[in-house]
């Protein structure tokens, strides 16, 4: 079964940034979440998504 969701440490190993810098994209609403009692997880397809959109605005500039 593939997974779905990624931890914080997860997905920031992902990204090559540290917990603080991805829980700061989290608060500010750049990288969507979804809170699992005290937990918060991120979807693989919004990582992607982000990870697509930090393309594009790179591509355009």
């Amino acid at each position: 079964m593939t997974r779905l969701l990624l931890t914080v440490p997860e997905a920031a190993e992902a990204l090559a940034v540290s917990r603080a810098k991805l829980y700061q994209l989290m608060a500010s609403g750049a990288l969507a979440y979804v809170q699992i009692g005290r937990s918060r997880r991120i979807r693989v397809s919004d990582l992607e998504a982000f990870i697509a959109a930090l393309a594009h605005r790179e591509a355009a500039a």
